[in-house]
């Protein structure tokens, strides 16, 4: 140890071990003090500086920064930040795996996912029609299931709200059937075909499709602006349509058989009696309705030739259940005095147009009754839906005071369709 070293330290006295002891130890304590507040290492021994460290000119101490908080402050925030990480992935899995959703809500419903359409394509359909909640996350759920490739176009069922899973699964069915088939009874209702149509499977607003199709125009038969859509046209058949159709596919093969029908028509004798086709098609709606057995449908649209010249009122009440749409529930007195121009109890002459889509056979009677001068009819007892007619009013009374007996007899209906 040389000596130079003792002469940093005058006050003491280097041949004094103790002294030069006591001053190491105050050496070390201000090199530990010094590195504890982060200031950097003293370059040699400070001894005999007893007074305040670090102060500024104006003698108050310096407070340093803590930084961050610490380790401590540190660890809190981390944990914090893996809390809502946490909290967002288990948010992601319920949005995407939907525990609590299944397989939808209410009665199924087609949907056609076009050919060519892309997951995200049919995400947004399917969002569209109410199937499922979010496009996006349809198209990462799809792609997380590996079924983005499983995904077929075509006419499927689905509900309401179901979970992206259900849909994907109803995705993944082949369309299998080559064909859809619809059979459309004669002489229903646009609002009856509706239901029928919709019941096939066939997509999309059947009353919408029948409004107006462009290229038809019920004017060149006779409609004289007052169809007000397709009633009358829609030719009831069985049809067989690709599983990518939708109604307007099926509107169009209506229209089109009702031309091919319509053209082998004999409209000579209607014409006679200032009739046009689209009279023909409303007297063939109403004789659909009234007629049960087939070979009294000439009989009933000579009743209404012969009610017409006679200006008597028709008196069809299946009119005025086209103008209510009830084709099922018994008719009131209220229903029955129904303020419309379809009501033909109380309007002459024929309703401003078809109350249904008459058949070919119900179109031919319509266009050439039989020959006879009946002009009233009543339900014959015992039989299911036949008729007994006649050609005056006192026979007429007769038949119905007959039906009436045998309905109270009956303690009902007298007829017998079992």
């Amino acid at each position: 140890m040389s000596d130079r070293w003792f002469d940093d330290m005058p006050e003491h006295d280097p041949n004094d071990p103790d002294a030069v002891e006591r001053a190491l130890r105050r050496q070390e304590r201000a090199a530990r003090r010094q590195q504890e507040s982060g200031g950097k290492k003293a370059r040699g021994p400070v001894l005999g500086d007893r007074g305040p460290r670090n102060r500024p000119p104006g003698g108050t101490p310096v407070r340093r920064s803590g930084g961050t908080g610490g380790p401590r402050t540190g660890r809190i925030v981390a944990a914090a930040s893996g809390v809502a990480g946490l909290l967002i992935l288990i948010l992601l899995v319920f949005a995407l795996f939907q525990p609590f959703k299944g397989s939808g809500e209410g009665e199924p419903f087609p949907v056609k996912v076009p050919a060519g359409s892309s997951v995200g394509e049919i995400g947004e359909l399917l969002a569209d029609k109410g199937v499922i909640s979010n496009a996006t996350l349809f198209e990462i759920r799809a792609t997380i299931s590996g079924k983005r490739g499983d995904l077929n176009h075509g006419v499927h069922q689905f509900r309401e709200n179901m979970s992206y899973s259900a849909a994907i699964d109803e995705l993944a069915k082949t369309t299998s059937r080559r064909t859809i088939s619809v059979t459309i009874p004669e002489g229903l209702s646009r609002s009856e075909t509706a239901e029928v149509v919709a019941a096939a499977g066939i997509p999309g607003d059947y009353m919408d499709a029948t409004v107006k199709v462009a290229g038809f125009n019920p004017n060149d038969y006779g409609a004289q602006g007052r169809a007000e859509n397709l009633e009358g046209f829609l030719f009831p058949a069985t049809y067989e349509l690709k599983p990518t159709a939708d109604v307007n596919d099926l509107v169009e093969q209506q229209l089109q058989a009702f031309e091919d029908n319509i053209a082998g028509v004999n409209m000579q004798y209607a014409k006679s009696k200032n009739l046009t086709v689209y009279d023909v098609l409303t007297i063939a709606s109403m004789v659909e309705r009234e007629v049960s057995i087939p070979s009294e449908r000439k009989t009933v649209a000579a009743v209404i030739y012969n009610r017409l010249k006679m200006g008597e009122p028709l008196g069809i009440d299946a009119t005025i259940r086209f103008a209510l749409d009830n084709w099922t529930e018994p008719l009131t007195e209220s229903d029955l005095a129904t303020d419309s121009p379809y009501n033909t109890r109380l309007n002459g002459g024929l309703p401003p147009g078809p109350i249904g889509n008459p058949g070919l056979a119900s179109i031919e009677a319509a266009a050439r009754p039989a020959d006879t001068d009946v002009w009233l009819y009543v339900v014959k007892p015992g039989t299911c839906g036949e008729h007994v007619f006649s050609s005056s009013l006192d026979e007429h009374n007769a038949n119905v005071e007959k039906y009436q007996q045998a309905q109270e007899a009956a303690g009902g209906s007298p007829t017998d369709c079992g």
